[in-house]
């Protein structure tokens, strides 16, 4: 198929796979799975190498389940087309594990660490594995690709790049601080990781009623306001078990708790940026984020200096950083 690649998105829980039109980089179809590069490395472990398969020869043998049902699922022909793979695959549980690009890092991709395998016989398609970026403490995987893409897209440049930290919310929350075109630092917060801990395996579990629901009430909004400024009033570690004295003395139900909980930790991750204010903010937040954080800015007095970036917008995102970082390598389109 000519002009078009298939772009994979490999998380550590998460996979997708989308056919991808080079020159309007619009989607033709996706996949996705809960397949992600840790349950696959799991599954290698586990069935894979006992049997003699490399690790490499194992996530191809996957792969090509993924690109048959896209096939299938969108009577394509994809025989030759070039995948390009960002995430997780190119770590140490991944595909094949892949050197992290440094520290200043240009956001317009040249610089991008990458390794290109080829195709083979029972698997014919050329690979691009996109590493991601190290600082002296810190690493990241995919939100690189990302922010290339995001400061690729048309009208990007009415987005604040001078001095400017782009926040990628999630489970792992990303602060990325650009200046002079490049990526000059980056801290990440287990925000999201450390909600589910707490919400699941703590003993403030019994206290809490999760949601995934984007609609909120005011109540919950009301908690989970209450959440940030009880930030102002003690340590993290003490109002954390507050949580649970909520639920108890009848102060909250269990759905407010948990909004609450998340006023706690995504306060305490955004209250870093009070501390900051020369920086300008560019928040790209996913659409069960979006509302939280948003709030959490203005209740800490961000919001004049932030801009937001919608979740379809960061959706594109990756999909043109995917292209941009495959054309900055030379690497041939599909014919």
């Amino acid at each position: 198929m000519k002009n078009y690649l298939l772009g994979c998105d490999w998380g550590t829980s998460s996979f997708r796979l989308r056919l991808i039109n080079v020159q309007s980089q619009q989607i033709v179809d996706e996949i996705t799975s809960q397949e992600g590069v840790a349950s696959t490395f799991t599954a290698w472990k586990k069935t894979g190498e006992p049997k003699g398969i490399a690790r490499d020869q194992f996530f191809r043998q996957q792969l090509n389940q993924q690109i048959r049902r896209l096939s299938e699922k969108g009577s394509l022909r994809l025989e030759g087309v070039t995948i390009v793979i960002s995430g997780m695959a190119s770590s140490s549980i991944g595909m094949e594990e892949v050197p992290y690009a440094r520290l200043p890092f240009p956001v317009d991709g040249s610089q991008a660490s990458v390794k290109r395998l080829e195709s083979q016989a029972d698997f014919p398609h050329d690979i691009l594995l996109i590493s991601g970026v190290c600082s002296e403490h810190d690493v990241m995987r995919g939100e690189e690709t990302q922010l290339i893409g995001l400061l690729a897209l048309p009208g990007a440049d009415h987005y604040p790049v001078k001095d400017t930290i782009i926040l990628f919310p999630g489970t792992h929350s990303k602060h990325l601080y650009i200046q002079n075109q490049q990526l000059v630092d980056f801290q990440t917060f287990m925000t999201g990781e450390v909600f589910n801990l707490m919400s699941h395996f703590s003993i403030l579990k019994d206290s809490l009623e999760t949601t995934r629901s984007i609609n909120f009430s005011k109540s919950e909004l009301d908690a989970f306001k209450s959440g940030i400024r009880e930030l102002n009033a003690t340590s993290i570690l003490n109002s954390l078990f507050r949580v649970r004295t909520n639920q108890l003395f009848g102060k909250l139900t269990k759905r407010q708790n948990a909004f609450y909980l998340s006023g706690l930790l995504i306060g305490s991750e955004i209250k870093t940026l009070v501390h900051k204010p020369n920086w300008r903010l560019l928040l790209c937040s996913g659409s069960n984020l979006y509302e939280l954080y948003k709030l959490a800015m203005q209740e800490l007095n961000l919001a004049e200096r932030t801009t937001t970036i919608s979740a379809d917008l960061l959706d594109k995102a990756t999909i043109a950083g995917q292209v941009k970082i495959m054309q900055s390598q030379l690497i041939p389109i599909s014919k």
